[in-house]
């Protein structure tokens, strides 16, 4: 009997398809639908869209201000003067307009 100083063919194919998996998996944990660089994209994709909602949040909070300011409720007279300036171009007798 002779001892073969070669591995076995079964052993090199087993270490092949077994690294090959391992680099397909790697790859796919890392460039995949999945992976850590999408993973990246949605944290980015997250932050930008939370710092659009608050901005979003505050506009709100302005317009339902503005709203409830010029409400039957509450009047103020001081915005309603404001808006009568700007939207309708009026003025008060007493002031002089300086184009």
């Amino acid at each position: 009997m002779t001892v073969s100083s070669r591995p076995a063919i079964g052993a090199v194919v087993f270490f092949v398809v077994a690294f090959a998996l391992g680099l397909y998996f790697t790859f796919a944990a890392v460039q995949g639908d999945y992976g850590l660089f999408r993973r990246a994209e949605i944290q980015a994709e997250k932050q930008e869209l939370s710092r659009q909602l608050s901005l979003l949040q505050a506009e709100v909070a302005r317009l339902e201000n503005l709203t409830r300011r010029m409400s039957d409720d509450y009047l103020d007279l001081d915005l309603l003067d404001e808006q009568a300036r700007e939207v309708l171009g009026m003025t008060r007798t007493d002031e002089i307009v300086i184009r």
